[in-house]
C-alpha cells in the first residue's frame, strides 16, 4: 500500500481487535480521515498556558485574585492589544472588569452617565481580548468553553473580523441588539469569565490548600468548579485528609492549628464542625488558667474577635493541644516501627517543680498547669477528653461539605505528577547524605523514590476509602498521621515536629527541626537529574517544581536552584509567613514561549481591587525562554495525539485493504 508505507498488514493483524473497536467511533474512511486532519491541525497549535501555584494556606482572596488575573497574564494581554490606544486608567478599568465583572458592573452603572455608549465600547474591547486569548485553541475547544445561552453569539463575534466593511455592520447589530434586549450585563459577565478561562489552559496546585488562612473551603469550592486542574498533596492537605478519614490525631492537629491562628470560620462555617463540646470543656477545665502560651496569633486591629472570645480560643487551644499529645502517644506506642519514641515528652515533666528533662538537661516550663494530666499515667485521656474526641470524630467524618471536598482532592490529586517534562511534588524526596534515594520501611517492605510516593498515595486512599475489615485500613489511618510529622515522610522530612517545645520552652535550640538532606542537596544539578531520571522525566528542558518551604526573598534567597533545574514557588501566600519572606508568594507561568516566574507583593483586599483597581503588584522574571515556540506536538498531549493519529492511519489501511469493512452511517 502506498498510503502509509510504514504500516504493514502484519501490524494491522496484530492490532485487529483494537482497530475493530476503533471502527465503531470512526465507521468510514471519511470519518477516520477527518479525525486525522483535525488531530494534525491541533498538533500544530501553540501549547496552552500552564499556571503553577503552591502553599495557598487558606488565603482565598489572594488565590482567587491570582487566578482571575492569571498572574498578570491578562494585564499583559490588554497592554499588547491596546498599547497606546487606551490610557493606563482605561486599561486598568477593563482589567478590573475582567477580574470581577459582576461587582465592577455595579460600580460602573452607579456613576456612568451614558451606559449605552459604555456598553458598546466595552463589548468591542472584550471581543478583541477574547479573540486574542482564544486564538491558540481549536474552535471546538473554544465552543465547549462557551456558556450555553450565549454560545452562538460569542462564536459569531469571535470569528468575524470587524476590519471587513461587510462584517462591521453585522457585528454592530449583534452588539446593539444585546444592549437593546437588556442582556448586556449577563453577556459581559460571560465574556469576562471566558477570558479568564481561556487565558489559563491548566492549573497545577502544588499542595497546602489548607492551614492558616480563613478560607480553605472557599478555595476548594473554586477548584471543584474549575475547568482543568490537578493537585499534588501537601502535608496540610494530608492532615485534613487524615482528619476526614477519622484519624483522631489528625483531627486534634487540625483543630490546634485553627486555634493557633484564630481561624474558626473554616471549621464552623465552612464544614459545620461542632466546637461547642470542646469550648464548654475548655472553659470549665481552664477557668483559672491565663493560657498565655496559647493566645492565638492574630492581628487584633483587624480581628473579628473581642477579648473574651480570644481568651476562650486560648483555653480551647490549650485543651486540644494536651489532648493531641495524649492521642499521639497512643499511635507512637502502637507503631514502634515509626521510631518516634523521642516525641513522648509528658513523662519527662516534673509536675511539682514545673520543669522537663530532655537529653539530660532541665528546662523550666513556660506553663506548668496541667489539670487533666495524671503524673502517674500522663498519656491517659480523661473520660471527658475521650468523650470530646468521640464527638469531634463524629463531626469530622459526618461533614457533608468536607466529604465533597475530599472527593475532589482524591479525584484530582496525588503525591506527584509528571507533566510536560516537569516533575511536580509538594515537599521532599527523602535522600541519604550521599545523595542516593533513601529507603523507607513500610510494613516490612522498603520503598524509595517513585515507588515510595506511589505507596504513600495508596495508603492515603486506603485510609479514606477502605472498609473497616480491610487489614491495611488501621495501619493506613495511623500512617496518614505519620506523613504529617514523621522524619521519613516525603511530605515533611524533618528530624521532628517540635510542637511541645515551641509552646512550653523558651530555649529556641529545642525548637529546631533539622531538615532532611533533600533540602540542601536539591541545589545540585546531578541530584535533580537523578531524581528526574527516577521518575522517567524526559526532555531537553526538564525541571522539578516544589512548594512547601517559604523562599526568604527578603534575605536574598532565590527560588531558582540547581542552575534552573529546580524551582521553588512557595514565596508565602500565607500572611503568617510574609514578615519572614518579605513577599506574598510566587506563581509560575509556562506558556508556549517558556517559563515566567511571577513574584507577588501582599494582596490588599478584593474590595480595593474592585473599587480602586488595585491589582497585586507583581514582578515577572524570565526563567527560561525558548527560541522556538512550543506547539501542542511538543507536549504530553501531543504525544497522545500522535499515537491516536497512528492508530487512525492503521484503521484507514485496514479499510482500504478490506481487512475491516466500513460501516453504514
Amino acid at each position: 500500500m502506498k498510503i502509509y508505507k510504514q504500516i504493514t498488514l502484519e501490524m494491522i493483524q496484530k492490532d485487529i481487535r483494537y482497530l475493530e473497536l476503533l471502527s465503531h467511533s470512526f465507521p468510514t474512511i471519511a470519518s477516520a480521515s477527518t479525525e486525522i486532519i483535525n488531530l494534525e491541525a491541533i498538533m500544530n497549535l501553540p501549547k496552552g498556558t500552564e499556571h503553577f501555584l503552591a502553599d495557598l494556606h487558606g488565603e482565598y482572596e489572594a488565590f482567587q485574585h491570582v487566578l482571575r488575573n492569571a498572574s498578570g497574564a491578562i494585564k499583559r494581554k490588554v497592554n499588547e492589544i491596546f498599547g497606546n490606544t487606551l490610557r493606563e486608567s482605561e486599561k486598568k478599568e477593563i482589567c478590573t472588569l475582567i477580574y470581577y465583572p459582576e461587582q465592577k458592573l455595579q460600580l460602573v452603572k452607579d456613576v456612568e452617565t451614558d451606559i449605552v455608549d459604555w456598553y458598546v465600547i466595552t463589548l468591542n474591547q472584550l471581543v478583541k481580548i477574547c479573540q486574542n486569548v482564544s486564538s491558540k485553541y481549536t474552535r471546538s475547544k473554544v465552543r465547549k468553553a462557551l456558556p450555553e445561552e450565549f454560545s452562538y453569539i460569542i462564536q459569531e463575534l469571535l470569528h468575524e473580523s470587524s476590519m471587513e466593511p461587510n462584517k462591521q455592520a453585522y457585528i454592530n447589530v449583534i452588539i446593539s441588539t444585546i444592549i437593546d434586549t437588556h442582556r448586556a450585563d449577563d453577556f459581559i459577565v460571560a465574556m469576562c469569565n471566558l477570558i479568564q478561562q481561556l487565558t489559563i489552559d491548566s492549573l497545577h496546585i502544588l499542595g497546602d490548600i489548607f492551614d492558616r488562612g480563613p478560607g480553605p473551603h472557599i478555595i476548594m469550592d473554586t477548584l471543584c468548579n474549575y475547568h482543568n486542574f490537578d493537585i499534588q498533596w501537601g502535608n496540610h492537605d494530608i492532615l485534613w485528609m487524615g482528619a476526614a478519614s477519622g484519624n483522631d490525631c489528625s483531627i486534634a492537629n487540625v483543630l490546634r492549628l485553627a486555634m493557633r491562628y484564630g481561624n474558626l470560620s473554616a471549621l464552623e462555617d465552612g464544614y459545620g464542625i461542632n466546637l461547642l463540646p470542646l469550648a464548654t470543656f475548655a472553659m470549665e477545665t481552664y477557668a483559672d488558667d491565663p493560657c498565655k502560651c496559647f493566645t492565638p496569633k492574630i492581628d487584633k486591629a483587624v480581628s473579628p474577635y473581642n477579648d473574651k472570645t480570644i481568651r476562650l480560643i486560648a483555653q480551647m487551644h490549650k485543651a486540644i493541644s494536651v489532648i493531641q499529645f495524649k492521642l499521639e502517644a497512643e499511635i507512637i506506642r502502637r507503631r514502634p516501627e515509626f521510631e518516634m519514641e523521642d516525641r513522648l515528652l509528658l513523662h519527662h515533666i516534673d509536675f511539682e517543680r514545673k520543669v522537663i528533662t530532655l537529653d539530660g538537661q532541665e528546662y523550666a516550663l513556660r506553663d506548668g498547669l496541667f489539670p487533666t494530666i495524671d503524673p502517674a499515667d500522663p498519656y491517659k485521656l480523661t473520660d471527658e477528653e475521650r468523650d470530646i474526641v468521640q464527638k469531634l470524630h463524629h463531626s469530622f467524618t459526618g461533614s457533608e461539605k468536607l466529604r465533597k471536598h475530599m472527593k475532589c482532592l482524591f479525584r484530582y490529586g496525588c503525591m506527584y505528577n509528571v507533566c510536560n517534562s516537569n516533575l511536580l511534588f509538594h515537599a521532599s524526596m527523602p535522600l541519604n547524605e550521599d545523595g542516593s534515594l533513601k529507603e523507607v520501611d513500610i510494613l516490612g517492605k522498603k520503598y524509595k523514590g517513585k515507588a515510595l510516593l506511589s505507596r504513600v498515595g495508596e495508603l492515603i486512599r486506603t485510609a479514606y476509602f477502605a472498609e473497616n475489615d480491610n487489614e491495611e485500613k488501621a495501619f493506613a489511618l495511623d500512617y496518614v498521621w505519620y506523613l504529617w510529622c514523621g522524619k521519613n515522610s516525603p511530605a515533611f522530612d524533618k528530624s521532628k515536629m517540635a510542637t511541645f517545645e515551641r509552646y512550653f520552652l523558651t530555649d529556641k535550640e529545642t525548637h529546631k527541626e533539622v531538615k532532611g538532606f533533600y533540602y540542601t542537596l536539591r541545589d545540585r544539578e546531578d541530584i535533580c537529574d537523578m531524581i528526574m531520571d527516577e521518575f522517567g522525566v524526559e526532555g531537553e528542558h526538564r525541571h522539578i517544581i516544589n512548594g512547601h518551604v517559604p523562599v526568604k526573598a527578603v534575605k536574598g534567597e532565590k527560588p531558582i536552584k540547581a542552575n534552573g533545574k529546580l524551582m521553588v514557588i512557595d514565596g508565602g501566600f500565607s500572611k503568617a509567613y510574609q514578615p519572614e519572606t518579605g513577599i506574598a508568594g510566587y506563581t509560575l507561568v509556562y506558556h508556549s514561549r517558556g517559563f515566567q516566574l511571577v513574584q507577588h507583593e501582599p494582596f490588599t483586599s478584593t474590595q480595593k481591587a474592585i473599587e480602586e483597581g488595585l491589582d497585586i503588584k507583581s514582578t515577572t522574571q524570565i526563567v527560561e525562554m525558548s527560541s522556538k515556540r512550543m506547539m501542542v506536538k511538543d507536549t504530553d498531549k501531543g504525544r497522545e495525539l500522535s499515537i491516536q493519529i497512528n492508530d487512525l492511519k492503521k484503521l484507514l489501511v485496514a479499510y482500504r485493504t478490506g481487512t475491516i469493512k466500513e460501516k453504514s452511517l
